[in-house]
């Protein structure tokens, strides 16, 4: 396992970082596919002994189940300190006033939820799920803030926004002299790049680590065109992600095809290595229901794509509406 330090931080993590929503109750939420707690635990168990440290999870993922899998798990099979630990927050967590967003009381309420079902006196990465139209963001940073202050989290992270919205987040923190984020959770791979235009240089610039959610375009780019899976049929905001440049796609997965029989790899292999050969990527964030979506993950470190390979995969891409947020 390669390591790396977390955008401008002293902090290191594996350059795959564990996506946990795969991890939950079936019953709960509303993600039918996730799988329950034993077959969760050998895959967590399996992700720590190939050397991956980095875990991210939510409150919202199986309505709370992720993080209280992924607590006893880690409790159970590694040191706390070993770990970094990534939750979120915004996502509605129960009916009624305050029961979702990103004002002071949701979240005081739901990162003390969140320790209680991980287990653990803090997390080493607080982020926000969404931007929150209906709050002022100066009342969020402030409330994160103190949420590093109280020592509930080490550092606080973004996820899927635009670039401005960002930007006007870490100017204010900055100017208020508050905890500013150190991370940007985005929607990035070969089937969407939108990021490119103006987030990706924005945190090259300002030393922001990326951690980009899926990396394999909710699987498509591991398998053929027509496959189907039990998450793909189930997975309502995954059909929403990949309709706009249909052509385009299956020319992509083609090719991706195609460079794994070149270099006798895993389509996910070929898909992961495209994603980690970006500059300013610091992890991708790798979900597993299967023992070898994570030595594909890990195996995708020593695939060394030319500057030819990189051309094939990105020529056939055609540009997107915005997709992931609103």
């Amino acid at each position: 396992m390669d390591y790396v330090k977390f955008g401008g931080t002293g902090l290191e993590v594996s350059k795959i970082c564990l996506g946990c929503m795969t991890f939950g109750e079936p019953d709960r939420g509303n993600h039918s596919w996730t799988l329950g707690e034993e077959e969760s635990r050998a895959l967590i168990r399996q992700a720590l002994d190939l050397g991956i440290n980095f875990l991210d999870t939510a409150n919202t993922y199986s309505d709370g189940s992720s993080e209280e899998i992924v607590g006893r798990a880690i409790k159970d099979f590694s040191k706390r300190d070993d770990i970094v630990l990534a939750t979120k927050v915004f996502n509605r967590m129960r009916p009624g006033p305050n029961g979702a967003g990103l004002s002071r009381k949701a979240i005081f309420d739901e990162i003390d939820n969140s320790l209680r079902r991980l287990g653990t006196d803090y997390v080493d990465l607080y982020q926000i799920h969404r931007f929150d139209y209906t709050t002022p963001i100066e009342e969020t940073l402030e409330a994160l803030h103190d949420v590093v202050k109280a020592g509930k989290a080490r550092y606080i992270g973004a996820s899927s926004m635009y670039a401005w919205q960002f930007a006007k987040m870490l100017y204010t923190s900055r100017e208020n002299g508050w905890t500013p984020f150190v991370s940007m959770q985005d929607h990035l791979n070969l089937l969407y790049r939108e990021e490119e235009r103006e987030m990706l240089p924005f945190c090259q610039d300002q030393k922001i680590a990326v951690i980009p959610w899926s990396p394999l375009a909710r699987g498509r780019l591991t398998r053929d065109w027509d496959e189907k899976t039990a998450r793909s049929e189930t997975d309502e905001f995954g059909k929403t992600l990949y309709k706009q440049a249909e052509n385009a796609d299956r020319a992509i997965i083609g090719t991706v095809g195609k460079l794994a029989g070149k270099y006798g790899a895993s389509r996910a292999q070929i898909a992961t290595a495209w994603i980690l050969q970006k500059s300013e990527v610091t992890a991708p964030i790798i979900g597993a229901s299967k023992a070898n979506h994570l030595t594909d993950a890990v195996a995708a470190l020593a695939v060394k794509l030319t500057p030819e390979d990189v051309a094939a995969l990105e020529e056939p891409y055609v540009p997107h509406r915005v997709e992931g947020f609103k």
